[in-house]
């Protein structure tokens, strides 16, 4: 939090003060609209500070994010979020500016969504027995938005890296194609948490691109992509795959029958390619819950708390 605390405005930095270290911890979104109060969000619920956020918040935070230099924040004000050190991720919402019917920057932000990122080591450890037999298996991660698919995936890519001794898991090369520099936590392309020697990463490139890059340039065992979706991100798993290359990934999606209704990851089921399909759903009294399914779709272990 200390990496987030020292980006805000000195009267919000002063709200999360009063908050408990034990609850500060624990914060998963950190939600600044102007006029209406500071929320935070601790295990999915939100709670509002006795604080009003003002115009001169939002143009503090904006201009600590860019360093005082918007200009240096052209590509993320068009993409609508910035991802700091850390890997913590701000989304942005407010006038949108359009150049020929497509987005070109918001401006005025008024509001942010702070979504902090945490390294959970150890957090997919249970699962390893699972996702290796012999040789890692290409292996679909699907959960709803702050199901913990990227922290699952994160913990995954060090385990590969590092190997696994517990299971005589050697450490395997690892190409992490890190579009929006939230896997990583990346500054100026060195990862900024924990993983293991074996791990090169593509920070802050498109993931269809950066996946032919990666299998060209670092022949990795296992590449990690994160929120594959898109038609030309359906193409480039393809040719991973052709190239002998295993697969993790996630996707958004609530499960296994959800995400089979989206054309292109339903293109990519057709062509039987995953072998191992991790469910990540969030419960109120167990926390998150995951389930793992094999090529058929057929449950093999279901584990609380992964994340």
């Amino acid at each position: 939090m200390e990496n987030i605390l020292s980006l805000l405005p000195k009267k919000i930095h002063e709200q999360l003060r009063s908050v408990p270290p034990a609850a500060t911890e624990k914060i998963e979104e950190l939600r600044i609209r102007v006029g209406r109060p500071l929320e935070i969000i601790i295990g999915g619920r939100p709670s509002f500070m006795p604080y009003l956020v003002s115009a001169e918040d939002a143009q503090g935070l904006l201009s600590r994010l860019s360093q005082f230099s918007l200009y240096t924040l052209e590509e993320e004000l068009k993409r609508g979020y910035i991802t700091v050190a850390g890997g913590h991720r701000v989304g942005l919402a407010g006038k949108v500016i359009l150049e020929n019917g497509a987005v070109k920057a918001i401006r005025d932000v008024s509001s942010f969504n702070i979504r902090i990122a945490r390294q959970k080591i150890g957090a997919a450890q249970g699962l390893v027995p699972y996702l290796h037999a012999g040789e890692w298996q290409h292996t679909m991660i699907i959960g709803a938005p702050q199901s913990g698919k990227t922290t699952l995936l994160r913990d995954i890519a060090r385990i590969i890296s590092g190997g696994d001794e517990r299971h005589q898991i050697q450490p395997n090369k690892v190409g992490v194609v890190d579009e929006r520099s939230e896997i990583a936590g990346a500054v100026h392309g060195v990862p900024q948490l924990e993983f293991g020697p074996r791990m090169d990463v593509l920070d802050g490139c498109p993931k269809a691109e950066g996946m032919m890059m990666m299998i060209r340039s670092m022949s990795p065992d296992v590449l990690i992509v994160d929120e594959i979706g898109r038609a030309e991100d359906t193409m480039a798993v393809l040719e991973a795959v052709n190239a002998g290359i295993k697969l993790i990934i996630t996707t958004h999606g609530h499960s296994l029958e959800d995400v089979k209704k989206r054309p292109n990851i339903a293109h990519i089921l057709e062509q039987n390619i995953f072998e191992r399909f991790i469910e990540l759903k969030r419960d109120e009294d167990k926390g998150r819950i995951s389930t793992v399914l094999d090529a058929r779709g057929q449950p093999i272990s279901r584990k609380l708390g992964v994340s």
